[in-house]
Formats: C-alpha cells, sequence, structure tokens
C-alpha cells in the first residue's frame, strides 16, 4: 500500500563522523535512486540539551516526510542502511510510520522530547502501543528515543527547519531569486517576515549559501528580513535568529 511515510532517525553519528542530518540527506539519495519513493522534505528537529542525556553536538534528530512510500518495502532498506551507517560510539535509532497512524500520544512524545529528559523503555512501549516501528542499532539504542520524536514533530508541523525539499538537496539553492520564481523550483509554501509580512511576487530575495525553510502550522515556511543591499529588497533570515523561531 503507497502512503505518506514518516521516517525518524536519531544518534547515528559520533564526534568524528558525519553528522544524522547529512545521513538523513544520503538515506534520501537511496530511497529515490531505489525509486522507493518520493522524498518530501528532510527536516531537523532540536530535542533537549540536558547533562543526563548524551548527544555528540546539539541534539537534534533528522524525520524523512516519504510520498508514495510503502512501509514493507522502506523498513529492510532502512535497516541496512542504518547498519551501514551508524558509527562507533553511536546509539543509533530508526522509527518508521504512516502518516496517518501517528496519533496524538507519538506527537506529545515529541513536544516533550524537546524539554523533558525521557526514558527508551517508555519509547518502545509508546510504539508498540501504535504500531510503529523502532529499531535501535548501536551502543545502548537511546537513539530510538529521539527518531520516535522527530516523526512525532514533524506530524505536529511545527517544529523544525527543512534541510531538503522536493527534489533537491537545499544546499544546490543559493543567490537572488524572486519570490515566484523561488516557489517554481522548490515547494515553499510561504515566504514571509517573523511578523507575517509577504514578499511579492517580483520581490528580489537573497537565499544566502544555504537557506533553512522552518515547518509552521504545517506549511514549508522560508523567513526574510529587509535587505539594505539596493539589489534585491530582502534576504532570507540568518540560521542564528532563524533559531528562536524553529528550535
Amino acid at each position: 500500500m503507497y502512503q505518506t511515510v514518516l521516517i525518524g532517525i536519531d544518534d547515528t553519528d559520533n564526534k568524528e563522523s558525519r553528522g544524522t542530518g547529512y545521513n538523513a540527506r544520503q538515506l534520501g539519495h537511496l530511497l529515490e535512486h531505489e525509486k522507493l519513493g518520493q522524498v518530501y522534505t528532510i527536516s531537523r528537529h532540536q530535542l533537549f540539551v540536558h547533562p543526563d542525556i548524551p548527544f555528540t553536538s546539539q541534539n537534534s534528530s533528522a524525520c524523512l516526510y516519504i510520498q508514495n512510500g510503502n512501509i514493507d518495502q522502506l523498513i529492510p532498506v532502512c535497516q541496512q542502511f542504518m547498519k551501514q551507517s551508524c558509527v562507533p560510539g553511536s546509539d543509533g535509532g530508526l522509527a518508521i510510520a504512516s502518516l496517518n497512524d501517528i496519533t496524538e500520544q507519538v506527537i506529545q512524545w515529541g513536544k516533550m522530547a524537546k524539554n523533558h529528559v525521557l526514558k527508551q523503555a517508555d519509547a518502545w512501549k509508546l510504539a508498540e502501543e501504535n504500531t510503529i516501528f523502532l529499531e535501535g542499532f548501536t551502543g545502548n539504542n537511546d537513539g530510538v528515543i529521539g527518531a520516535l520524536a522527530a516523526i512525532g514533530l514533524r506530524k505536529w508541523g511545527n517544529d523544525g527547519r527543512c534541510i531538503w525539499l522536493k527534489g533537491k538537496e537545499i544546499r544546490e539553492i543559493s543567490g537572488v531569486y524572486s519570490q515566484k520564481s523561488l516557489q517554481a523550483i522548490c515547494p515553499i509554501d510561504q515566504i514571509i517576515t517573523e511578523e507575517g509580512l509577504p514578499a511579492e511576487a517580483d520581490e528580489l530575495i537573497q537565499t544566502g549559501e544555504w537557506m533553512r525553510p522552518a515547518i509552521k502550522n504545517h506549511k514549508i515556511t522560508l523567513y526574510i528580513e529587509k535587505s539594505d543591499n539596493p539589489k534585491y529588497t530582502w534576504h532570507v533570515k540568518p540560521k542564528s535568529r532563524l533559531k528562536a523561531l524553529t528550535d
């Protein structure tokens, strides 16, 4: 059965390796190459930073939003990817579920993971109760906590920043675009200021080297600020100020 599927991964890295965001993008490339679905977004979700929670750098997890995916086909490919990608010293976790099967309980788990120390045993219990595929791969498997949180937060639709948009990695998009032309090449739902002021269709926007659209009210949202440069009206809100809206 083909449907929208969310895939959460967490804690695949160590201090010397590439991060979980990189691994999420590599998994996205693999799934598209194998024609197992269209990667609509990959999002980064910030979780609780606390002395009792081990993490590599920032304690973030990632979620792949897959359109026209088949869970039975996706699971073995994702398992194999995690076995190959989780490095020594990591606590890799994987969660996979149909978008429609992610309940309010799982959404609340994701929200709690942003400001509470959660227990791995509760993650397993929640996954079993909600028929969510959950698996750990390395270390003590604590990555299942963040992987489950990632799919809950993505279903909620009010958390995180995109590191992939349908059809391309966001790092491929840089330079100056009109609002209209930017939305023609990637599925950005709205381009607005923090106060909600939209850009006009022909106004020029400097995207910088790597724009990071947020997920707000289930919409892919690119936040912009007025520019002093006469060559364009707006520039994308820098990461340092975007974190307050997305973390």
